[in-house]
């Protein structure tokens, strides 16, 4: 590429982010894609990042066993994750090429371990440590990964688990004052996730933030709620979900900005309950049912406030009648299910649709790129 094309590609990139064409920001359309492969009947996705999905499935192919699935995009680019000597896997998260996960078989003795992926089955790596009987991972985030377990290293009661690719590498994240953990996503040096009964919580669970060790752990359960739940983290946004007096004890979708203090309630007019689960800092994703579902679970989007959700099923063939949206990446990619009318789970892509709007910028971008050009030339 020579000096001038550079410059003008440099313009043209300047234009788009000056103007913000970002389709996240701009979709209000979606298209929905079913990712069930050939021989599978029942598909969930439980994780996006922009180019693969990850999740789990099970069908004639897999001997009626779930195993863990990676895609590309489509049900044609499905990939077996399942490890030799595991009779059951699923994959949960998945960030930069690598997979999470859990599954077990005679290779475990019966028991769940947490599972790290590179993309293919062979590549897979036992997460779990040295002390535990029982170990899940859900989410990852560049090289490091969260869940919990158990065994005689926690007097068999649930700790939220970090680890670092290896099972020796696992740092214990439960924090004091409270007799169970569990780690349900990360990003950056901050991990979420909820611990409960004990005299913390008086005997309820509280949604919990950490940064990389049990004693940096934060109680985010706000005022007025009885119990709350945190599954999601972009590094500095919360979210999850919390029920108590201010909700009439039904659980409410919740997004926190670091402290419980700085909550705000997702749950849209028309619903009775709502759940978030995942978040890219822009938009939040999850499910929510009442009267504006006839009482059926549908998927929802949001954009930081109860008034901004959107029903996620109304891009979803009507053969679907409830879904679930369980991931957001960073390019509004929503990875999820939704059930048939035959009672069968399919895996769904909601891809966003750009506005109209979106493809005049890139036209008035591309006509400044050819002034300039011409301007160049001394056309």
């Amino acid at each position: 590429m020579n000096r001038n094309w550079k410059m003008c590609f440099a313009t043209l990139l300047s234009i788009i982010l000056i103007t913000g064409v970002d389709q996240r920001i701009w979709a209000t359309s979606y298209i929905a894609i079913d990712l069930n492969p050939s021989g599978f009947n029942f598909c969930i996705c439980g994780g996006t990042d922009v180019v693969q999905q990850a999740g789990y499935g099970s069908g004639s192919t897999t001997g009626g066993n779930y195993h863990a699935l990676l895609w590309s995009g489509s049900a044609a680019s499905a990939v077996d994750l399942n490890p030799s000597g595991f009779d059951v896997s699923t994959a949960r998260g998945i960030s930069d090429a690598q997979q999470v996960g859990y599954g077990k078989g005679s290779i475990t003795g019966g028991n769940y371990h947490a599972l790290l992926w590179s993309g293919s089955a062979a590549s897979v790596v036992d997460l779990n440590p040295s002390g535990f009987d029982y170990s899940i991972a859900i989410y990852n985030s560049d090289t490091q990964q969260v869940g919990w377990g158990y065994g005689s290293t926690t007097n068999n009661s649930f700790h939220a688990l970090l680890w670092s690719g290896s099972a020796s590498s696992v740092v214990d994240l439960h924090p004091s004052g409270y007799d169970f953990s569990t780690a349900r996503d990360i990003n950056g040096t901050q991990q979420v996730g909820y611990a409960g009964w004990g005299a913390n919580t008086s005997n309820n669970y509280h949604a919990i933030v950490w940064s990389g060790s049990a004693e940096s752990a934060v109680d985010l359960n706000p005022n007025g709620f009885t119990s709350s739940v945190a599954y999601a983290t972009n590094g500095s946004q919360q979210v999850g979900s919390g029920s108590g007096s201010k909700t009439g004890n039904n659980f409410h979708a919740l997004l926190w900005n670091g402290s419980a203090e700085r909550v705000v309630d997702l749950n849209p007019s028309g619903f009775t309950s709502s759940i978030s689960v995942s978040t890219n800092g822009a938009q939040q994703v999850g499910t929510g049912y009442g009267l504006a579902t006839s009482g059926i679970s549908h998927a929802l989007l949001w954009s930081g406030a109860a008034e901004s959700a959107i029903d996620l099923n109304q891009f979803l063939p009507a053969t679907f009648n409830q879904s679930y949206a369980l991931s957001i990446d960073a390019q509004g990619n929503i990875a999820g299910y939704a059930i048939d009318s035959a009672n069968r789970s399919h895996a769904i892509l909601w891809q966003p649709v750009p506005e109209p709007a979106t493809f005049m910028m890139l036209g008035m971008g591309a006509l400044t790129l050819g002034f300039f050009w011409r301007r160049k030339r001394g056309g």
